[in-house]
């Protein structure tokens, strides 16, 4: 076993370290504990950002429906029933999701970065910023929120460079969502 020992960490810390989900925040109340609802329910989503909005359609929709669907599969797992009629517990989701420049510095180390234009006399090389492409960052946040005094009980967000092909946003939902709820007390 004690050969085997760096061969399993070296493949956990890689497994690890291709996560693609970043917990961001996670919070809650002073003697919450879960376990303590019977119930829960969905309040009405908020969505923003640049590059999201209620308008997206069919994709927009199946994935907030996989978001809720993977986030009552971890509370059923709790033993808390979903209840359209009085919930002790009310779940949040909130959605943002941000296109982002993804930039690399020139450098005139770099033989790719400098210039071979010659001739002008005023012209001068400047290191800077160059946009090599765009991507979206996603952010989701949920709340659970007691129903009785409208307090928030515990939050969680998690984020992530959203996958260019959305049949791939189903598995980065559950990975998110799971990895959320791994830490609710």
């Amino acid at each position: 076993m004690k050969k085997h020992t760096p061969i399993l960490l070296t493949i956990f810390l890689l497994t690890m370290a291709c996560s693609s989900v970043k917990l961001a925040d996670v919070q809650h109340e002073k003697g919450f504990t879960v376990s303590n609802y019977k119930t829960f329910n969905f309040l009405t989503i908020n969505t923003g950002g640049e590059a999201v909005s209620p308008l997206d359609g069919p994709i927009y929709r199946a994935n907030l429906e996989h978001i809720k669907a993977s986030i009552t599969k971890e509370l059923e797992a709790r033993g808390i029933k979903r209840s359209t009629s009085n919930p002790e517990l009310t779940v949040n989701i909130g959605i943002v999701v941000t296109e982002e420049i993804q930039t690399r510095e020139t450098s005139f180390a770099n033989p790719a970065d400098r210039t071979a234009y010659m001739g002008q006399r005023n012209y001068h090389w400047e290191a800077g910023e160059v946009a090599v492409g765009t991507y979206r960052d996603g952010t989701l946040t949920i709340h659970l929120v007691d129903a009785a005094t409208n307090k928030l009980m515990w939050k969680g967000s998690a984020e992530s460079v959203l996958p260019n092909k959305p049949k791939e946003v189903p598995t980065l939902i559950e990975e998110a969502v799971k990895k959320l709820f791994e830490k609710l007390p």
